[in-house]
């Protein structure tokens, strides 16, 4: 058991002692457990996979940002964090089609970078929607 602590530039999402997570590392997904080892990492959009102490998961979409671990305290530093029971699928999906749209029509008049984020962003969110 540790403490995880998810925040984002608007508030803390989560706070509770959990058994172990799984996160979207930008070289692949990482899990944690008590007891790892000090690590700090990027992460990239994708489904944040929580295993709390009675043995139930909780899913969060997450937006990329850092993950800080040590002396079992997990602080997860995101962009943006959502409940994946708390999505919107019709607004997810809606913005997922502006971003491929926006990705089609890039005749060099867009930050490509920034486009093809908002789409990761998007999918991530579509995709743990529709499981949840």
């Amino acid at each position: 058991m540790y403490r995880l602590s998810i925040v984002t530039p608007e508030k803390v999402v989560y706070e509770e002692d959990v058994a172990s997570i799984i996160a979207p590392g930008t070289v692949g997904y990482l899990g944690i457990l008590s007891n790892h080892a000090p690590i700090i990492t990027s992460l990239k959009p994708g489904v944040l996979n929580i295993k709390d102490n009675a043995g139930s998961e909780i899913n969060f979409a997450i937006s990329g940002g850092f993950l800080e671990n040590s002396s079992n305290i997990c602080t997860i530093l995101a962009d943006s964090a959502e409940f994946a029971n708390e999505i919107d699928l019709e607004r997810a999906r809606e913005s997922l089609a502006r971003a491929k749209q926006r990705l089609q029509n890039a005749a060099g008049e867009i930050d490509t970078g920034r486009a093809e984020a908002a789409f990761e962003r998007a999918k991530n969110r579509v995709t743990l929607a529709k499981k949840d």
